[in-house]
């Protein structure tokens, strides 16, 4: 691909000294922003620069700074919990929030702030590093706690050993975050080469997951790169690798779309890393680097099929490749209320409603999680569906768990009803730069309403997935559910229907410009009809699919 061809922001990584920039000089001003290319290089090491919309002032934008944690596998200490907590309230606007990528938020940091921040994260041996950018982002992977289990152990392990292979190697976020004010940032050696990315890094960001076909929590159909264990003897003999998942389109684009990946092949334990590598070398390689619009390795795919996708991978790889096991995904678990840990101890997942972890009013969540890990000192996971887990739990200590969590207003999950409990949002306005609408912030009324249709329709305890998003780039996984929900206009949404709680599979676009008053109504009377036509065992989104657009939408 000719240079004068390349999209504007090749040529910011090109000359960006390895992601360095001019970051640590801008850092020194007294402006509220960076300049320039910096705020795309930032993004590299894991914040993001916004403006919040509620707070501007005389039309002035209000500016400050997302910062991600990268956590693979959701895997997080009591003490880096309790940690980030206090960096949300030191620096940041009060609250902490779990992603759909199992990781943390910080929102509303100041660029005065921001070094500390970072650096204050990775005091606790967390990083931001990689966790956005046109990078392998943070690894997922099913975050259960299921002790004896050498299944799980790998799987996280792998989670945690594919990070680290994947992690830029320049040593500018090190120059740039966790020296002194007074130590000089080197400058970037010109025989450097990053082993993976090369000096540009990838086209696109790129994401991965790790699941069970029992158990798809983290979604891997969506991702870019999925890897389901295939389980033999309770022993990992391998994974099938999916290829070409990714949720962002953008509507101006007709020929852009979501996609749900497609199962390339089958590795072993031994060969997972690096059939891993060969299909990020190959998206390096042959993604579109011109319009960052079809930079996801979906469109790489769909430009060359599957078949040719592949041949590039062995040839990569070094090998022939077979063809993937015919294991398929067969369920999803949210991994809420109390469970077995299968060592005497117990583990208890908690809801949070669109990951948002704060104290407001009678809801005193984030007071509640200091005391029980002050008290208790217990690992945690974060769930892709934003939730928390807390582990080793004695089971004498569990009434007592249980009432700091009620005293504090929090609900246990068998208080909450399956729709809330698989409902996820993206963050959207006021700080996301691409939200056109509302989603977080609306979602617990969307819920409620929905709750109220369902219970009118007899479907009270019924289990469906609702994802929301304010805009059409995908960060909740929004086409995929039972119902998605994509924000299109100022309080208007697209439905999306016929998706599965499994992840599986696409679902289709509904209806356009519905009110978010109007959620509710324009899904009760297929509700209605899903109650008396369903077939036995037959979920919300598998009974639209079968039925079909042009079917639901007849009288």
């Amino acid at each position: 691909m000719a240079d004068e061809k390349l999209s504007k922001l090749e040529g910011v990584k090109e000359t960006s000294g390895f992601l360095r920039g001019t970051i640590a000089e801008d850092l020194l001003d007294s402006e509220p922003t960076v300049q320039g290319d910096n705020a795309q290089l930032l993004k590299f090491h894991g914040t993001y620069q916004q403006d919040n919309r509620d707070e501007r002032s005389g039309g002035n934008k209000a500016y400050s700074f997302m910062v991600r944690s990268r956590i693979p596998g959701g895997k997080v200490s009591a003490e880096q919990f309790l940690a980030e907590l206090d960096l949300a309230d030191e620096y940041g606007n009060q609250t902490l929030r779990v992603t759909d990528r199992q990781g943390f938020q910080l929102h509303g940091v100041i660029k005065g702030n921001l070094k500390s921040t970072i650096r204050a994260i990775n005091d606790i041996k967390l990083s931001t590093l990689s966790a956005c950018g046109d990078v392998c982002r943070n690894f997922m992977c099913c975050p259960a706690p299921v002790a004896n289990s050498p299944v799980h152990d790998e799987m996280q392990s792998l989670a945690g050993k594919l990070a680290m292979h994947f992690a830029p190697r320049s040593s500018a976020y090190s120059e740039i975050w966790l020296t002194d004010g007074d130590e000089k940032v080197k400058v970037a050696q010109v025989d450097f080469n990053e082993p993976i990315y090369g000096r540009t890094y990838l086209p696109r960001k790129f994401k991965m997951g790790i699941a069970l076909p029992e158990d798809n929590c983290v979604d891997i159909y969506t991702q870019d790169l999925g890897l389901m264990a295939i389980v033999e003897s309770g022993k990992i003999i391998g994974y099938n690798v999916l290829v070409g998942g990714g949720q962002g389109m953008t509507p101006a684009k007709k020929d852009t779309f979501p996609a749900v990946g497609f199962k390339m092949t089958f590795a072993t334990t031994e060969q997972v890393v690096a059939v891993c590598e060969a299909v990020v070398k190959v998206q390096r390689d042959f993604g579109n680097r011109a319009d960052r619009k079809y930079a996801r390795m979906k469109y790489l795919i769909a430009d060359w099929g599957l078949p040719k996708f592949k041949e590039k991978v062995e040839e990569y790889f070094g090998g022939a490749l077979p063809e993937p096991h015919p294991t398929d995904v067969t369920g999803v678990d949210d991994h809420l209320g109390w469970r077995e840990q299968g060592d005497g101890k117990l583990y208890l997942g908690i809801n949070v409603d669109n990951g948002r972890i704060k104290d407001e009013g009678d809801f005193r969540l984030k007071t509640a999680l200091r005391v029980i890990l002050r008290k208790y000192g217990m690992e945690t996971r974060l769930t892709a569906l934003q939730g928390i887990l807390l582990c080793d739990v004695d089971p004498n200590d569990r009434a007592d768990i249980e009432e700091i969590l009620k005293s504090h207003g929090v609900a246990l999950a068998e208080d909450l009803s399956l729709i809330r409990r698989y409902a996820i949002a993206c963050p959207a306005l006021p700080t996301c730069g691409l939200a056109v609408t509302e989603s977080e912030r609306i979602m617990p009324n969307v819920i409620e309403a929905l709750e109220q249709t369902m219970a009118d329709n007899g479907l009270a305890g019924e289990r469906i997935t609702v994802h929301m998003t304010g805009c059409p780039n995908g960060c909740a996984r929004p086409y995929t559910p039972d119902i998605g929900l994509v924000g299109k206009a100022r309080g208007k949404y697209t439905v999306y229907l016929g998706g599965n709680p499994e992840g599986t599979r696409l679902g289709f676009l509904f209806q356009d410009l519905v009110p978010e008053a109007e959620i509710s109504q324009v899904v009760s009377p297929i509700l209605a009809r899903y109650r008396e036509e369903r077939q036995e065992q037959e979920s919300f989104g598998d009974y639209c699919f079968r039925i079909g657009k042009e079917g639901l939408q007849a009288s």
